[in-house]
């Protein structure tokens, strides 16, 4: 099992979680965090911190957020590490709660 970033992260990129990850598996992008599943530890502490529940076990994703396993492996190994919370994106509080971003999402339409 690991965890899994979903839509929900898009154009918010709160990193409450990065702070409490004991092993450093987040990878930050322009709009958005992924989890490295090679390097999750499967301890589930950043699930509780994420202010809009962006993060689900990969056992637990609706099926709706099936593809962001996918999305979590390869953006992993393109981005580079996130090791300490900084500040949201400047509009992330007005992204919060919008439903359906992955087409927001940059790096799907890079391909």
């Amino acid at each position: 099992m690991t965890y899994v970033v979903t839509e929900a992260c898009v154009r918010c990129k709160y990193t409450d979680c990065v702070d409490v990850c004991p092993v450093e598996c987040f990878h930050e992008g322009p709009d958005f965090l992924v989890i490295n599943p090679d390097g999750c530890i499967d301890c589930g502490v950043c699930v509780t911190e994420c202010p809009v529940g962006a993060i689900y076990a990969d056992t637990d994703l609706p099926p709706a957020q099936q593809v962001f396993v996918e999305i979590n492996a390869r953006l992993s190994t393109q981005w580079p590490v996130i090791a300490e919370a900084c500040e949201p994106l400047a509009d992330a509080a007005e992204w919060a709660e919008v439903k359906d971003k992955r087409h927001y999402l940059d790096v799907l339409q890079e391909g």
